[in-house]
C-alpha cells in the first residue's frame, strides 16, 4: 500500500497544469523570456491600491457577507447594466468569489450531477476540463477550427450533444487562441443552446480585453439571461491577478446553490481586495483603457513578427494571447516548447495543454514588454533558423 492508494481517484486521474510546468522551468533558470503565464505585466494602478491601503488603515479586517460586499454587488450591477443593458438583482443574482476560478469550480459543482456531460470547444483553458472532472461531469471536447478562427458553431456541437449534456462552456475572448466570437456567432450558441435546453457556462474575463470591435456579453442576448450562468472578474483587465477576485452572475436558483457551497468552503472573498474591487469599477476603467491600448501594440509587434518568421497564426482579436502554428520546425508542440526553454530560454506553452487540437501550436502571452517581446522573437527565430 502507498499513500496514493488513499487519495481521491477523481483527483488522481487529473494532469498537473500544462501552464505551470514551463513557469516552474523558467523560474529555475537565468535570463529567461516567459512567453507562458497569462499575467499582466502591469502593476494594479494606484487609486486600486490606495484603496485597499485606506482599508486596512481604518481597520477593514472583518468578514463580509457571503455573496460579497453590498457596495461591490452594486458596483457590479450598475456596470452590467451601464455597459450591456442587463440587470442583475443584488440580493439574490450576483456572488462575488475569490477569482473567477473559483465561480467556474462551484458553478459547475452547483449544476452537475454524476454523468451530466458538459460540452467544452477547444482549444480551450486548461481548468474547463479538470474542474467538470472533478465535479463529477464528464466533458465533451468539441473541435474549433483554425479555418474559422476557432469560433465554435451550432454545426460542430451539434453531433456531440446527447441527452445526457447538460451545458455548455465557452470562454471569449480566449485562453489560448485569442479568438473572439461576435453578435451573429453568439446568437447561433444561443438558438442552440435554447433548442436543446442547456445551461451556458459564460467565462467573459477577457472581455475588456477586445481589440477593434465591441465584446458581447453573452447573459444580454435574448433570453439567455437566466439561462447563463456568466463569469467575470478583475485579475486581467484591472492587472489584479494576485488579488485574487471575481464573481458570477445568474438567476436567483443557481446563484443560491453556488453561495451554498462558497460559504462552507471559502466563506467570502477578502475584504480588501473587495474593496479594491470596488475603486476598481468606479474609477478604474482610464486605467484599463491604457492599459488595453498597450497590449494592442504588443498584439500587432508579435503578430507581425511571427508572421515574418514564417509562422502561421491567425491574427488575435482580444485577451493577450497568440497561438501560432510551429509544425514547419517539424517538432511536435512539446518538443518545441522544451527544446526552446533549453536552448534560446524563452518559455511558451505547448498548444496541446489546452486540448487535442492544440497539436502543432504553442500559445504566446504579449502580457509583458515590448522590449522582452521583440527578444523573444529574435530568439524563436534564431532556434528556427538554427534548428533547421
Amino acid at each position: 500500500m502507498t499513500w496514493q492508494d488513499k487519495l481521491s481517484n477523481s483527483v488522481k486521474s487529473v494532469a498537473p497544469s500544462g501552464i505551470r510546468k514551463f513557469f516552474d522551468i523558467a523560474a529555475k533558470m537565468q535570463d529567461v523570456i516567459s512567453l507562458g503565464v497569462g499575467e499582466p505585466d502591469f502593476v494594479t494602478p494606484w487609486p486600486i491600491r490606495e484603496s485597499c491601503v485606506y482599508g486596512l488603515e481604518r481597520g477593514y479586517t472583518s468578514y463580509t457577507a457571503n455573496r460579497g460586499m453590498l457596495k461591490l454587488r452594486e458596483e457590479i450591477a450598475r456596470h452590467y447594466v451601464e455597459k450591456f443593458n442587463v440587470g442583475y438583482d443584488v440580493d439574490t443574482e450576483i456572488l462575488v468569489t475569490v477569482g473567477v476560478s473559483e465561480a467556474l469550480d462551484i458553478a459547475l459543482r452547483a449544476i452537475l450531477n454524476p454523468g451530466d456531460e458538459v460540452l467544452i470547444p477547444e482549444p480551450c483553458y486548461v481548468s474547463y476540463q479538470a474542474c467538470t472532472f472533478m465535479a463529477n461531469g464528464v466533458p465533451v471536447s468539441v473541435p474549433a477550427k483554425i479555418e474559422n478562427e476557432f469560433r465554435i458553431t451550432p454545426e460542430e456541437l451539434e453531433p456531440f450533444v446527447t441527452p445526457k449534456t447538460k451545458a455548455i462552456l465557452i470562454g471569449y475572448p480566449n485562453n489560448p487562441t485569442g479568438a473572439i466570437m461576435e453578435r451573429d456567432d453568439l446568437l447561433k450558441i444561443a438558438d442552440f443552446a435554447e433548442a436543446h435546453d442547456l445551461i451556458v457556462i459564460s467565462d467573459e474575463i477577457y472581455g475588456d480585453l477586445t481589440y477593434g470591435g465591441v465584446h458581447e456579453c453573452f447573459a444580454a442576448l435574448p433570453h439567455m439571461r437566466d439561462r447563463t450562468i456568466l463569469l467575470n472578474g478583475f485579475s486581467k483587465a484591472y492587472a489584479m491577478t494576485g488579488w485574487r477576485i471575481g464573481y458570477a452572475l445568474s438567476n436567483p436558483d443557481f446563484i443560491a446553490a453556488m453561495t451554498k457551497i462558497h460559504q462552507y468552503t471559502i466563506l467570502c472573498a477578502p475584504i480588501t481586495a473587495q474593496m479594491a474591487a470596488v475603486e476598481a469599477l468606479k474609477r478604474g476603467e482610464k486605467y484599463m483603457k491604457k492599459m488595453v491600448a498597450d497590449y494592442d501594440r504588443r498584439r500587432r509587434l508579435i503578430y507581425d513578427g511571427f508572421k515574418t518568421m514564417g509562422l502561421d497564426s491567425f491574427e488575435p482579436r482580444g485577451a493577450f494571447y497568440i497561438f501560432p502554428n510551429i509544425t514547419a520546425s517539424g517538432l511536435t508542440s512539446e518538443d518545441f516548447a522544451e527544446r526552446l526553454i533549453q536552448v534560446e530560454h524563452v518559455a511558451l506553452v505547448p498548444g496541446t495543454a489546452f486540448g487535442k487540437c492544440g497539436a502543432g501550436h504553442v500559445r504566446c502571452s504579449y502580457a509583458t514588454s515590448v522590449e522582452k517581446i521583440s527578444e523573444a522573437l529574435n530568439r524563436i527565430e534564431h532556434f528556427l533558423k538554427s534548428h533547421k
